[in-house]
């Protein structure tokens, strides 16, 4: 198992860690519109493997049609912060060696502790934010990470992606996201939160499952 995750104190909701918690949709944060999205993307190592590798380039960011930039890794060769298990629950602080690794473009993977800055437009409204990587889960069968916001964005909160291996050899691509409105305009009509929450995840499913995206 490789495990890594941020300090919570850098990001501005207080709930970090809840994407992981399993009563999210339930008892989402407080004034949070909670979403979840999962989807059968294949079957056997090669594809998990595949879908977690375009995991970690940040293909689903890109897939949404966002730009990514500026991605700053944290500082140092290792990074410690608290860790959660299945239930959101936070666990002992761990410890990770980062192994940099590099898109075809040069551009960093995620790695805990990492601030990027993404620039686009959702359904014609912008979505502007510099996100941190509060935490990153490299397993044998399971890959992901938890995004929260830090600033400049249109909601607060928090996003996180996994890559499943399953016992019965089916690969599941699962997104779980928390916002609460943050502009005006969604503090006004909340709907268009989950309108905004809906093409993003269509977006975050074309870059990772070939399937969807290709005619059958």
């Amino acid at each position: 198992m490789r495990r890594g995750s941020f300090q919570e104190g850098t990001v501005d909701y207080a709930a970090v860690g809840a994407t992981q918690a399993a009563d999210l949709m339930g008892y989402p944060p407080e004034k949070s519109i909670p979403a979840e999205a999962s989807w059968r993307i294949g079957s056997g190592e090669a594809r998990f493997t595949s879908s977690a590798d375009t995991l970690l380039s940040w293909a689903p960011l890109r897939g949404a049609g966002l730009r990514v930039s500026d991605v700053r890794p944290a500082s140092g060769p290792m990074y410690s912060g608290v860790s959660f298990d299945a239930e959101g629950s936070p666990v002992a602080p761990s410890r990770l060696e980062a192994d940099q690794r590099f898109d075809a473009d040069g551009t960093p993977y995620v790695g805990a502790g990492t601030t990027i800055r993404v620039h686009g437009r959702v359904k014609g409204l912008r979505a502007d934010a510099q996100l941190r990587v509060i935490s990153v889960t490299e397993e044998p069968r399971r890959v992901g990470y938890a995004l929260g916001t830090v600033d400049g964005s249109v909601v607060s909160g928090e996003e996180s992606f996994a890559v499943d291996w399953r016992d019965n050899d089916e690969v599941w691509f699962t997104v779980r996201a928390f916002d609460r409105p943050v502009a005006a305009v969604y503090r006004i009509l909340p709907p268009l939160v989950r309108r905004r929450r809906r093409e993003l995840f269509q977006g975050y499913l074309r870059a990772v499952s070939p399937l969807f995206a290709s005619p059958s």
